[in-house]
């Protein structure tokens, strides 16, 4: 079964001169989907962009993060497991190689809170289950880590 998205992303850095030069024109980006809020994008500010838009490479690690933090929930419930909380502060790692680059690894850091302690080791095992069958980090070439950690939630 496919699933199809559609983005429209609409440049907002013609100031005056177009591309005529690497320094004349802005990185700012609108980027939009049918029935959600605009995403203001940009470039990362060493390529000059604006500090203050999401850039590519955090849009990468968000989507990696939501990914995971989506398919462990399903995978929760799978098998049982009540989930009260999950945070994660994703890392990732890019190396530039002229004017190209890529990734060469992230790192997810979920930190997780479930109600019944006898869980703990489940709920640690499960995120290979949930890496398994997240979607974005299947259709990338680079490693996704991760170091979870699991607490009881406080009775």
């Amino acid at each position: 079964m496919d699933h199809h998205y559609a983005v429209d992303v609409d440049w907002r850095g013609n100031r005056g001169e177009g591309t005529s030069g690497y320094r004349s024109y802005g990185r700012d980006v609108v980027v939009r989907a049918d029935g959600k809020p605009e995403l203001a994008g940009s470039a990362d500010v060493p390529f000059r962009g604006s500090a203050d838009r999401w850039n590519p490479e955090e849009l990468l690690l968000a989507a990696l993060a939501q990914c995971h933090l989506l398919s462990y929930l399903h995978s929760a419930v799978k098998h049982g497991i009540v989930v009260v909380d999950y945070r994660d502060s994703a890392t990732g790692t890019m190396e530039q190689v002229g004017d190209g680059g890529r990734f060469t690894s992230v790192t997810l850091h979920p930190r997780v809170t479930i109600t019944d302690p006898a869980q703990r080791g489940l709920a640690q095992q499960i995120h290979a289950e949930a890496s398994a069958n997240c979607f974005i980090a299947a259709s990338v070439s680079f490693p996704v880590l991760h170091e979870p950690v699991v607490t009881v939630l406080a009775g």
